[in-house]
């Protein structure tokens, strides 16, 4: 079975599991975790920042940040469909009390003078922005990469006003390799970020927030509230180090081969791809023009061995990791002509 619905899927290497067997460890509660406080220096130097901690989950660090960062009552600005706002269950009003402002962007990128409006004015009706989220790559435009120049402009408007910008980088290693852009350079245009290991990376569970010393030392006491302090964390640690140092540079044949499927689909008749979206490894296509159903194609392709995800309104989401090779992205192509080829309509 070839399984295309996320890099999430991927499995942790040979010697991901080898270190998680012979790993270091203490109580990370107390400190004493020393493959865990390797993983978190690691991280903080990697995105020219002074401390960081490992959290669960990419949400647990994003909402963890959104505490630590505002009050209650405060509201947060976020682009339309970004993760933070779509697929983290409302955490952000639920558990943080605070409101979300969204702004329309193009391909994640929302305008610098549209980030400006929404900032409100100091209004005893208004509540107060205190917050600027960011998402690099951009999971529901394509993985697209937001420019560094694009993330410096929002970092100087932020600064200007007084406000933080936190980044989403669940994906920001495919951003870095995509773009040619360093990691540090990333982080040195936003105040905090989140960042997965448990993605493209291949570790088996995990991800980072990172930022000035003082807000993680905070940050810290959020995460326990959400029951994120663990005990011998270093078994989690040690496949993210692998992660974090041995993982990133083969993220382009991830995208290699995610263009490759973009290209070949946006040849089929009945498909549509906007392939100046497809910077990284994921892969979007609109079947709205086929004879089928969202439903019906994905059991297709289920049918004759290949696992895609629905992403509403008619469209398919193909995510190539660490998992696929080759001759999956051959196979595939071919599988996915069979269906088309089936359900197009013919004038």
């Amino acid at each position: 079975m070839i399984d295309l619905r996320s890099d999430t899927v991927t499995k942790p290497t040979p010697a991901m599991r080898a270190a998680m067997a012979n790993a270091e460890v203490g109580d990370d509660v107390y400190g004493e975790d020393v493959t865990m406080r390797k993983l978190e220096e690691t991280a903080a130097q990697l995105f020219h920042k002074e401390a960081a901690i490992f959290v669960t989950s990419g949400t647990q660090g994003n909402q963890v940040a959104v505490l630590t960062h505002m009050k209650r009552g405060e509201e947060v600005i976020v682009e339309a469909d970004s993760h933070v706002f779509y697929y983290e269950l409302g955490a952000m009003s639920s558990l943080a009390g605070v409101q979300v402002r969204q702004v329309p962007g193009v391909r994640g990128q929302m305008a610098p003078h549209d980030v400006e409006k929404a900032i409100r004015k100091e209004n005893i009706h208004f509540p107060r922005t205190s917050l600027i989220c960011l998402e690099n790559t951009h999971n529901r435009a394509g993985g697209a990469v937001l420019p560094l120049s694009h993330m410096q402009a929002i970092a100087d408007l932020a600064k200007a006003h007084h406000l933080p910008v936190h980044l989403d980088g669940a994906r920001i290693f495919n951003a870095s390799v995509a773009a040619g852009v360093s990691l540090g350079a990333y982080g040195d245009t936003v105040d905090t970020l989140q960042v997965c290991l448990s993605k493209g990376l291949a570790a088996p569970v995990g991800s980072l927030l990172v930022g000035p010393k003082a807000f993680i030392e905070e940050a810290k006491r959020w995460r326990k509230a959400f029951g994120g302090g663990l005990r011998q964390s270093g078994v989690l640690a040690a496949p993210g180090l692998i992660a974090l140092t041995e993982m990133v540079d083969r993220l382009a044949d991830d995208h290699r081969r995610a263009k490759e499927l973009a290209n070949a689909f946006a040849n089929m008749a009945g498909l549509r791809v906007d392939l100046s979206t497809v910077m990284t490894n994921i892969v979007i296509i609109d079947i709205n023009e086929l004879t089928c159903t969202s439903d019906a194609f994905l059991q297709e392709l289920l049918t004759n061995g290949v696992i895609a995800s629905d992403f509403d309104d008619g469209k398919i989401r193909f995510v190539t990791h660490l998992g696929i090779e080759d001759e999956d992205i051959t196979r595939t192509i071919d599988i996915v002509a069979n269906v088309v080829k089936q359900h197009t309509v013919h004038a």
